[in-house]
């Protein structure tokens, strides 16, 4: 999976999920004030990354996550480190 591709499927499951316009995702925006996240929201969030990218998603990863790139970012160096294991 290209990182062009993981960035529009996370985009296509937080415009349904989150219910945000798409045109506030940008790579530079904070993700939590974007989205509006509560500490559900990230439980929902995680459940989503975990099933539709197949790996395991801890809490402290979160924590250097700020913006919409980093997000990206996280998903794009897991899914490459669960491709090669």
């Amino acid at each position: 999976m290209t990182q062009e591709e993981i960035i529009a499927k996370i985009n296509e499951f937080l415009v349904e999920e989150f219910e945000v316009d798409a045109e506030k995702i940008i790579p530079t925006s904070n993700l939590r004030e974007t989205l509006e996240l509560d500490s559900l929201d990230y439980v929902d969030l995680v459940v989503i990354i975990e099933s539709n990218f197949g790996f395991k998603v801890v809490a402290e990863d979160f924590i250097n996550i700020h913006t919409f790139q980093d997000f990206y970012d996280y998903v794009n160096r897991k899914v490459a480190e669960k491709a090669t294991a």
